[in-house]
């Protein structure tokens, strides 16, 4: 039996992270309770374009030759909203996986067929970081990432996209410890380009040591939208520096970090079209990672700020900074922020990603506060008084029941004690005119009561809950020929409900720790835990953890934080240090 594992650093999956302490240094920005940045007071910020870059020849990967490439087409159905003039896409192509969770309802659900229900993952060379594929089996490629991969991978336009850190350095010029976003070709496994973050500098409380990217990137067209390690929404040129240099000219200087001369741009450094510092010009206070993954709706991009805590977990140095922003996709210019007083609220930080959908023809983003509350936003925003664009709530349900806030005595029970109430972290996922959501804490935290709830998204009311769930970071599949909804919890237990009703089929222990969300498709369920296990059950309601076997369990010799997506005939996993392209 498999011990369960004690976290040794924070990190966030699928857009999440964990937290602890830490104090800032020279490169962060002073933003205290004294002197906080109130977000409607943030006059609206055209983002600053920087210049573009490229690098030179990076190690080799470990990759094998494979024909089973195709281009991935990104969003294909205009939904009814438009935001800044464009129509809304709300669903991606069958084939490709262009962003988290796939189209902005964010379910973790692969339309596909024929989902591997084996491979091998193979042996390390001797004295080596690299995969002997000939000791594979149906794995075409192991990509060697860093020493740490907490955000997911992303494949559209015959290219993959992940994050990582910087501890197996790809440019000699790019040493130490920095926030990575690669571009891998998706035939062939060959390293394209990256993009290359130089770190806050302000130690664990806002940019923790060695996390890397933890933002999953969002593809459309030749765009990339990605948040960085400095809390900054980066759009990129898919082609790097390939196709020259798209954007403004400041990539240089970018990459060398504050008060370095500027850096000689190659062609396998990124092309960053803009950057938006949410610090900057929002004043907010990032807490150990900025997180969020981006939901494109229209010609908006939407996106959590991270706003949280500092170093004491008592303060929050900028309780009137927005939690979830709306910015134009082409300029970078600020457009909206929710002002429904969120930060003040905060139970530690602000790490969901937010999703969207139409509900009976209306537009709605959907945003997991880290107040515990679940809100609905109209995309347009609106403008008030004083000529700022504000989003307009449209409901609130707070996720936390009341048994967690207080005892039976009335007494009220803190936070983060195990029994007491938690944030939102997962990202709630729409289905047939329902949002789905659980709450859960920095896995830091340790383990602790949880509760799983499902929304009424017409009216923001209550349709069911449960409640034997533990505190999770996880986000739910849902798999719509069968109606059932499997979510697993940061204890290791995975769940089997039915979406409609709420009712439990089974609960199959891991036995071990998850940050990773479950993927469902093709009447299968893959798993990954920190102890490196990936576990293919059968995503039937009659399925018995007590009788039943699993169709496959695997080590990859790494935890596994990131959650597995299913693009073009392949699935990919990520360990910490590797990901894995199974199927030929």
């Amino acid at each position: 039996m498999k011990n369960r594992m004690t976290l040794l650093a924070a990190a966030l999956v699928c857009a999440i992270n964990s937290g602890c302490s830490g104090s800032p240094t020279q490169d962060s920005v002073a933003v205290n309770s004294s002197a906080t940045v109130s977000a409607s007071a943030v006059a609206t910020t055209t983002a600053k374009a920087t210049a573009v870059a490229s690098a030179p020849e990076s190690t080799a990967t470990t990759a094998s030759e494979s024909s089973a490439a195709t281009s991935v087409a990104t969003a294909a159905t205009p939904a009814a909203v438009a935001v800044g003039g464009a129509a809304t896409s709300a669903s991606a192509s069958v084939a490709g996986w262009p962003q988290w969770g796939r189209n902005g309802h964010k379910n973790l659900y692969s339309p596909a067929k024929g989902l591997p229900t084996s491979f091998a993952p193979g042996d390390f060379k001797p004295n080596s970081e690299e995969i002997d594929m000939s000791t594979t089996k149906n794995v075409a490629q192991v990509l060697k990432l860093g020493s740490s991969a907490y955000g997911n991978v992303a494949v559209a336009g015959g290219k993959i996209f992940i994050g990582t850190n910087n501890e197996t350095p790809r440019d000699s010029r790019h040493l130490g410890d920095r926030g990575n976003l690669y571009c891998f070709d998706e035939k062939t496994g060959d390293y394209l380009w990256q993009l290359a973050c130089p770190k806050l500098g302000a130690g664990k409380v806002s940019d923790w040591e060695f996390l890397g990217i933890c933002s999953s990137p969002a593809i459309e067209g030749n765009r990339i939208y990605v948040v960085g390690n400095r809390c900054e929404i980066i759009c990129l040129d898919t082609e790097g520096m390939k196709d020259g240099n798209q954007g403004d000219q400041d990539e240089g200087k970018f990459m060398a970090g504050p008060g370095k001369p500027p850096m000689e741009v190659f062609e396998k450094d990124a092309d960053i079209i803009w950057r938006y510092d949410m610090r900057g010009e929002l004043g907010v206070f990032p807490h150990n990672v900025a997180s969020s993954s981006i939901v494109i709706v229209g010609d908006a991009l939407f996106c959590t700020t991270s706003n949280g805590q500092d170093w004491s977990h008592l303060n929050i140095p900028s309780p009137t900074a927005p939690c979830l922003i709306a910015l134009d996709k082409k300029t970078g210019e600020l457009i909206g922020e929710e002002a429904e007083g969120i930060s003040k609220n905060i139970m530690h930080c602000n790490w969901s990603s937010p999703s969207f959908a139409e509900v009976n023809g209306k537009g709605m983003v959907f945003f997991a506060g880290g107040d515990g509350v679940l809100y609905a936003f109209d995309p347009k925003p609106k403008k008030d008084d004083e000529g700022y664009g504000i989003l307009q709530k449209i409901w609130s349900y707070d996720c936390v029941p009341d048994k967690y806030k207080k005892d039976k005595d009335g007494k009220v029970i803190k936070y983060p004690d195990a029994d007491g109430p938690s944030e939102l972290i997962a990202t709630p996922v729409f289905y047939k005119n329902r949002v789905y959501v659980a709450i859960g804490q920095d896995p830091e935290h340790g383990e602790g009561v949880g509760n799983l709830v499902c929304v009424d998204a017409t009216n923001g009311k209550r349709v069911w809950n449960y409640d034997k769930i533990n505190r999770t970071i996880s986000t739910a599949s849902i798999d719509p020929t069968t109606g059932l909804l499997f979510i697993a919890d940061y204890s290791g237990f995975v769940y089997c409900i039915d979406a409609d009703t709420g009712k439990e089929n089974w609960i199959y222990d891991t036995k071990a720790h998850m940050w990773s969300s479950t993927l469902v498709g093709d009447g299968k369920l893959y798993i990954g835990d920190e102890d490196g296990d990936v576990t293919i059950l059968p995503a039937r309601a009659d399925f018995d953890p007590k009788k039943d076997k699993p169709i496959l369990d695997v080590n990859l010799q790494a935890p596994i934080y990131s959650s597995p997506i299913f693009a073009n005939g392949r699935l990919y996993i990520a360990s910490q240090s590797h990901l894995y392209v199974i199927g030929k």
